[in-house]
């Protein structure tokens, strides 16, 4: 009989124009350990491109294209949650990657304000001119409600052609950002654990990544651990920054560790990238996911951080619509032109549907922002008992879950099996969270992800002892999941 899997988790700017005239220092891109790092594999066949960049980026000499298409796309600007089922099977059934399914009972798509389904419905039946014509910017109707609604967040005046950009989900806006901003030679800090695109990114604009470990700190007795314990070392921070230093990469809350930064934390960062005029490149998908009365602050809201920082968001994680794939990028024109010139020669536009889709939920939202209708409301809410739920399910076999403030992933500690299985199958050299995972594959039909992979190589055999799971999950998944637990359970009794 087949063994049923649970899939618990599954890889799912003042100064700054001196900053961005600097000539490209054409030093040799650091390989390092780049194949150590799983996520590092996705970008092996990109080997032969590596070190073939030669000066200043393109994008530094093609930016008058992206003023074109300002002055068409101003000129044309007159008028004005489809998410597929988890898929799981009798056989494997899937509760780890980041993909929210049908989302909680307190959803927008449910909410007496409308339905999510009813809203890509009304976008597809848009006017056909929005259908036919490419929109390289934006769809005008998002661009402007995202500069409305994020400018008075960020204490900003937005120009929606100017300082907002549309791209094909987040993952598209950080790739922009890197190939946009990062010339051979440069240096990225990157904080880790990290989500996994960042170095490879780095690496295939020809920068070179420097890491800084976010580190745990002992929690008080009796208190669970928590993402808040794991802090940067000031004085570490500090040394990274160097004069090759080009941008530093932030992710607030973080994915996988759930760390929301403080105020006094950002403060520090905010300092270091003035004092050393270096980018910031904030990644804050998860911003309306934080939990306990935590609170949510972008750097580019702290003083002399706007004009150096771009701020990315996503549709799919601000409303559980992961598969329409709507990003953003946000920030000053001076760092925005060389994002659009990027975008426009390669991506150029991106489908209309999702985005007038989600321009009509943001609308929604600002409408009912802070209400207790609202979906920023509701949805944390939802997700922070599930998270609750989550985390005494695993205590209850002998993990030490770590309580995220923010975002929809949790790791555990898995220290005490590390202790009494020391031994389990496996390379000599691999990590013991990569050993364990496997053995629970095999033996427990639960899959997790080993969060040594959001590491650098030489840190992975530090952080070996965690593994992340994900509870943005509907009820029913996270009953089967108990029932695994459950089982587990009863064979570790006497």
């Amino acid at each position: 009989m087949k063994k049923s899997i649970l899939m618990v988790d599954q890889v799912g700017h003042s100064g700054v124009s001196s900053g961005l005239q600097r000539r490209s220092r054409r030093r040799p891109v650091a390989r390092g350990s780049m194949f150590g790092n799983a996520a590092g594999i996705r970008v092996h066949l990109l080997r032969p491109l590596w070190g073939k960049k030669v000066g200043a980026s393109p994008a530094r000499c093609l930016h008058q294209t992206a003023g074109t298409h300002i002055c068409i796309q101003r000129a044309v600007q007159k008028t004005h949650t489809l998410n597929p089922p988890d898929g799981g099977s009798p056989e494997r059934l899937g509760v780890g990657d980041g993909h929210p399914g049908r989302g909680p009972e307190l959803s927008h798509r449910r909410s007496p304000h409308g339905g999510g389904e009813a809203r890509h419905g009304q976008a597809c039946a848009g006017p056909k001119a929005d259908r036919d014509r490419p929109q390289p910017l934006g769809y005008p109707p998002l661009t402007e409600i995202l500069a409305s609604f994020f400018g008075k967040l960020l204490g900003q005046e937005l120009d929606p052609l100017k300082n907002v950009l549309v791209t094909v989900g987040a993952y598209g806006a950080l790739f922009t950002a890197f190939q946009a901003l990062v010339d051979e030679g440069d240096e990225v800090i990157i904080m880790e654990p990290f989500f996994d695109c960042y170095e490879p990114m780095t690496l295939m604009a020809g920068g070179r990544p420097v890491f800084v470990s976010l580190r745990p700190s002992p929690s008080q007795d009796k208190e669970p651990d928590s993402s808040s314990n794991w802090c940067l070392d000031p004085a570490e921070l500090a040394s990274k920054f160097t004069a090759r230093t080009k941008a530093l990469v932030l992710n607030t809350p973080n994915n996988p560790l759930g760390k929301v930064f403080s105020k006094a934390e950002l403060e520090l960062v905010a300092h270091l990238c003035r004092q050393h005029d270096v980018l910031c490149i904030s990644d804050e998908v998860y911003q309306w996911l934080v939990y306990d009365g935590h609170q949510h602050t972008s750097i580019a809201s702290l003083p002399g951080m706007w004009e150096r920082t771009l701020t990315i968001g996503s549709a799919g994680k601000t409303f559980s619509a992961t598969g329409w794939k709507v990003g953003w990028a946000l920030g000053p024109d001076a760092l925005m032109r060389h994002l659009r010139t990027v975008h426009q020669n390669s991506i150029f536009h991106c489908p209309t549907q999702g985005q007038a889709a989600v321009a009509l939920s943001f609308e929604r939202e600002l409408q009912h922002l802070g209400q207790p209708c609202s979906y920023f409301v509701q949805f944390p809410q939802a997700m922070q008992r599930r998270r609750d739920h989550m985390a005494r399910s695993l205590q209850a076999v002998g993990l030490r879950p770590v309580i995220p403030q923010g975002s929809y992933f949790l790791i555990t500690d898995i220290s005490d099996f590390k202790s009494k299985m020391p031994d389990l199958p496996g390379a000599a050299d691999e990590p013991y969270d990569r050993r364990f995972v496997k053995w629970m594959i095999k033996n427990k039909g639960l899959v997790a992800i080993p969060v040594s992979i959001f590491f650098s190589q030489p840190q992975q055999q530090h952080f070996d002892h965690y593994i992340r799971f994900c509870f943005v999950k509907d009820e029913s998944t996270l009953r089967a999941m108990d029932e695994k637990l459950q089982k587990w359970k009863a064979e570790l009794r006497p």
